[in-house]
């Protein structure tokens, strides 16, 4: 239960904190922050952008400023006047180094995005279609929204799987990542395509760095989405491919998405094994080795953690020559939470597989020596009373160890 809390805990806050999403309307906001003014329903006039990325992102339907809810069908209508006033400032300020705002491009419709999509079918142009596809999505977030819903998903799943060995379908996986699918409708999409983890899962392991990042950043969003069926039956390969996508270090936002694949995916036994066969619990204590970034280092931990919650995974950490030294090591370096995952991580050991070897190990890298010294400082009494736990269950080895030194010594419990 424990674990599950702080995990769960964790996972929350990978992303990091995020304030609430800001758009501020013509009253709040000097006219010149807009780009392209338009006014919704409500009479109130905002920046495309930021009205837009208020509404896509799910959370909300209504009208920031009034909180009136909003039609359905989202209505913006350019303000004209508006645009051309500060354009008009801007010219007239050019001498200042002040640059004239560029007239927005019209926004596509459901009927261009069909025109496209039949283009995409024929092989002949496919490339070229699915190219200006791409150039649509990218443009605005109504754009992708409007692609989105034209049932776009679908057939670049379908063209991903067939043409897995040519360009088609690097440039339908770019398409189908950017479309930035929210829950329920990946949940869909993943129901109608059963295949489609496979699928992923068969370009970690054969396409190129940058498929590879993208099938990584699909497959973190699918898995808060899988059922608990089809994640206990994911593949041995799956697994491997992420440890892959783990050690190649593609990209940093590729990394960090194969580490929330690995942390979603072993919340149950047999999955962290799968991970621990594949090579994980090695590649993350190598990742550790070097990595001094303080997110980085404790989703490192946060998933080290999870897969000692088997004795495979344990037996890993043992079994590197530099398992226990590295995570003894980010005890009190890092963060709170960096220590914090670290004791537990020694705690698995220490309870679980405490074999004399292991126990000498941890008083020679400095790990007995770094729980005494956790509880001389201020740390938060849960890490105490987990070190203090730790030092008092080997005492007998521990206490009379010349590796000690005296000061430490006398803070043993």
């Amino acid at each position: 239960m424990g674990e599950n809390i702080m995990m769960n805990s964790f996972m929350a806050s990978l992303e990091g904190s995020k304030e609430e999403d800001g758009v501020k309307s013509l009253e709040e906001c000097e006219p010149l922050m807009m780009r392209d003014p338009v006014t919704v329903a409500t009479g109130i006039t905002y920046d495309r952008e930021s009205i837009e990325r208020w509404l896509f992102s799910g959370k909300h339907r209504d009208c920031p400023v009034t909180k009136q809810p909003l039609p359905p069908e989202l209505d913006l209508t350019p303000n004209h006047t508006l645009r051309r006033l500060i354009q008009a400032w801007c010219v007239e300020h050019a001498c200042d180094g002040v640059e004239r705002f560029p007239t927005p491009r019209s926004t596509v419709d459901k009927s261009q995005v069909a025109a496209i999509l039949d283009e995409v079918m024929i092989p002949q142009t496919r490339m070229s279609a699915l190219q200006r596809l791409k150039s649509v999505v990218l443009e605005s977030d109504r754009n992708r929204r409007c692609v989105e819903e034209s049932g776009a998903a679908d057939l670049l799943v379908s063209i991903i799987r067939e043409q897995e060995e040519c360009n088609d379908g690097d440039e339908a996986l770019a398409i189908l990542c950017s479309l930035q699918i929210s829950g329920e409708r990946l949940l869909d999409l993943l129901r109608r395509n059963d295949d489609l983890i496979g699928t992923l899962t068969s370009i970690l392991s054969q396409r190129n760095d940058q498929s590879q990042a993208y099938a990584l950043l699909l497959l973190k969003s699918l898995v808060p989405v899988m059922s608990p069926s089809k994640m206990s039956d994911l593949r041995e390969e799956f697994f491997s491919g992420i440890v892959k996508g783990l050690q190649d270090k593609v990209s940093r936002q590729a990394t960090k998405a194969a580490l929330q694949i690995l942390a979603g995916v072993c919340c149950c036994k047999r999955n962290k094994v799968k991970a621990v066969r594949a090579g994980a619990v090695f590649v993350l204590i190598e990742l550790l080795l070097g990595e001094t970034e303080k997110r980085r280092c404790e989703m490192l931990l946060a998933v080290l953690d999870q897969l000692c919650g088997c004795a495979e995974g344990r037996a890993e950490v043992v079994a590197h020559a530099a398992g226990i030294s590295v995570v003894s090591k980010k005890i009190l370096r890092v963060s709170n939470l960096a220590s914090a995952l670290s004791v537990r991580i020694l705690c698995s050991v220490a309870k679980l597989s405490p074999s004399p070897p292991v126990l000498q190990e941890m008083l020679q890298v400095g790990a007995v020596s770094k729980l005494c010294l956790l509880l001389q400082v201020d740390c938060g009494v849960r890490l105490k009373d987990k070190a203090k736990e730790i030092l008092r269950l080997h005492s007998r080895v521990w206490r009379s160890s010349t590796c000690l030194a005296p000061l430490l010594l006398a803070s043993y419990p």
